[in-house]
C-alpha cells in the first residue's frame, strides 16, 4: 500500500503516521499542500501515485466555524471534493474522517450510519457537506465518523483537563454533565482506519470507542488516572454557553464495522489508561 495522509500533521494524522511507518506515506498538509486548491492537491496526489488516501485534513474549531462560515466551507467542504475527486483521478480508496456533528443530537438512543443527518452548527453542517461530496465524486470511499477524539500532542479535552487540573487553584473546575458521547483515542480510531485499509467496507462506518460518558465523568476519569487533586464540580450546558450549540447526544453505534467482523472497539476507560500511561 502507498498511503496519503491529509492533514497528516494533526492529532490523528500523526498517530497514523506511527501506525503505519512500514508503508510508504506521503503527508499532505499546509504549507506544502493546501487541499483547498485543486491544482495543489492534484499535484501532490500525481506524484505519489497513492493507492490510499487517508483524509483527516479539516477545520475543526467549532467554535470558530461559526463566525468563519466561508472558510469552514472551504476547508470541509470543497476540500474534501477536492480530495474525493483527485481519488477518483488515481484510483485510491478513500477514508475520509467525519464527526458526529452531523446529527443534531436530540436521539435518546446512539446514533447508527443509516440514521439521517441534520447539523445544528456550521462545523456539522460543512462536514455533512463534504461527506455529500465524497459520495458523489468518490466511487471507492470509506467515510468514518468519530467523537469525543483525544490524542497525542492534542489538542483535545483531555490535554485541556490535564493542564486546568494541574494549575495551583482553589476555585472548583466546572464540567458539562448532560451531554453524553464515546470518549475516544487516536490510536482505537487508528486501529479501526487500519482494518480498513486491509478490509475496505463502502460507505459510512462509526468509530468510536465503546461505553459512555458525559463530559464530567470523562474528566473525573483523567483526573483518577492522573492524580490530580483540584475539585470538579458538574454544571449544565446552560451554564456553560458556547458560540457552536453541543449536541447532547453524540453517541455512535458501530453497526457497520460488527457487521464486517472487525474486533470491537476498546472501552472508552480501557483507551484513555493505555494513552496516559503510554
Amino acid at each position: 500500500m502507498k498511503i496519503l495522509i491529509t492533514g497528516g500533521k494533526g492529532m490523528l494524522g500523526q498517530t497514523l503516521q506511527r501506525v503505519l511507518s512500514e508503508h510508504p506515506l506521503a503527508i499532505a498538509d499546509l504549507p506544502e499542500v493546501d487541499i483547498t486548491c485543486e491544482a495543489s492537491l492534484r499535484e501532490a496526489v500525481q506524484a505519489f501515485q497513492p493507492t490510499h488516501i487517508i483524509h483527516c485534513a479539516a477545520m475543526t474549531q467549532v467554535d470558530l466555524c461559526e463566525t468563519e462560515r466561508e472558510r469552514a466551507f472551504r476547508i470541509n467542504a470543497y476540500g474534501s471534493e477536492n480530495v474525493a475527486k483527485a481519488s477518483q483521478a488515481c484510483g485510491a480508496h478513500l477514508i475520509a474522517i467525519s464527526t458526529d456533528y452531523v446529527f443534531d443530537g436530540t436521539l435518546t438512543r446512539p446514533y447508527l450510519e443509516t440514521d439521517r443527518p441534520n447539523p445544528k452548527t456550521v462545523y456539522g453542517a460543512s462536514k455533512f457537506a463534504g461527506e455529500q461530496a465524497i459520495q458523489h465524486y468518490a466511487s471507492a470511499y470509506t467515510i468514518v465518523r468519530t467523537a469525543w477524539l483525544y490524542g497525542e500532542k492534542g489538542p483535545s479535552f483531555v490535554h485541556t483537563m490535564i493542564k486546568l487540573g494541574q494549575q495551583e487553584n482553589e476555585m472548583p473546575l466546572r464540567v458539562v454533565d448532560d451531554q453524553i458521547g464515546n470518549p475516544t483515542s487516536t490510536d482505537a480510531l487508528a486501529a479501526v482506519i487500519v482494518r480498513l485499509l486491509k478490509n475496505p467496507i463502502r460507505g459510512i462506518v462509526h468509530g468510536t470507542c465503546e461505553g459512555e460518558a458525559t463530559w464530567y465523568e470523562f474528566a473525573q476519569e483523567v483526573f483518577r488516572l492522573k492524580n490530580l487533586q483540584r475539585q470538579l464540580l458538574p454544571c449544565t450546558t446552560a451554564e456553560y454557553p458556547r458560540p457552536a450549540p453541543r449536541p447532547a447526544n453524540s453517541r455512535l453505534e458501530k453497526g457497520a464495522i460488527r457487521a464486517a467482523g472487525f474486533p470491537a472497539m476498546p472501552d472508552w476507560r480501557e483507551a484513555l489508561a493505555t494513552f496516559l500511561n503510554g
